[in-house]
C-alpha cells in the first residue's frame, strides 16, 4: 500500500468516527428536547412530604404558610414558612420541608433548624409552573410533624410555560 493511499485511508476512518459522534450528540440533544419533563402529582408531592418527614400523619396548627393567593409572575413567588416554637431544648424544629404539587419536580426547598435558629421561620422565592397546591411540614424534635398547603393561582410565567 502505498503512502498516500494510506493517508487517505487513515482520513476516511476519522471523518467515520466524526461523523458517528455528530450522529450520536444530534441523537441525544433531540431526545433531550422532545422529551417532556414528568409532572409531579399531588401522589407524588405527599410520598414526598412523607418521605422526607419520615410519616405520613401530621397534626394542623403551628405551621403557618404566607404566600399570596394569586401569582402574577410563576418564576418567582415569595413564601415564607413560620412554626409556632420557643426554639429551645425541650421544644424546637429540626426541619421544614416544602413541595409543590404540579411543578415538574415536586420537591422545592428542605431547611435544617437548630437551637442556634434563633426563630422557626424560613423565606424563599420558588418557581411555580401553574396554578396549584403548595405543601409546607415542619418536624418537631418530639417527632410530631405539622403540615399546611396552600393553593396558588399562577396567570403567567412559571417554569413550564
Amino acid at each position: 500500500m502505498s503512502n498516500s493511499t494510506l493517508k487517505h485511508k487513515q482520513t476516511m476512518e476519522r471523518r467515520d468516527v466524526l461523523k458517528l459522534l455528530g450522529l450520536g450528540t444530534i441523537a441525544a440533544a433531540t431526545g433531550a428536547v422532545v422529551s417532556a419533563p414528568a409532572m409531579a402529582t399531588p401522589e407524588s408531592a405527599a410520598k414526598l412530604i412523607s418521605t422526607l418527614s419520615g410519616t405520613s400523619s401530621y397534626k394542623s396548627g403551628k405551621i403557618s404558610l404566607k404566600m399570596p393567593d394569586i401569582a402574577e409572575n410563576g418564576a418567582t413567588v415569595p413564601l415564607t414558612v413560620r412554626v409556632d416554637s420557643p426554639m429551645t431544648a425541650d421544644n424546637y424544629v429540626k426541619s421544614i420541608h416544602v413541595a409543590a404539587d404540579k411543578n415538574p419536580n415536586p420537591e422545592v426547598a428542605s431547611f435544617h433548624l437548630t437551637l442556634a435558629s434563633g426563630k422557626a421561620e424560613v423565606s424563599t422565592r420558588m418557581r411555580l409552573s401553574k396554578t396549584q397546591n403548595v405543601v409546607a411540614v415542619a418536624v418537631m424534635n418530639d417527632g410530631s410533624v405539622h403540615r399546611v398547603s396552600r393553593l396558588v393561582k399562577v396567570t403567567i410565567g412559571g417554569c413550564g410555560g
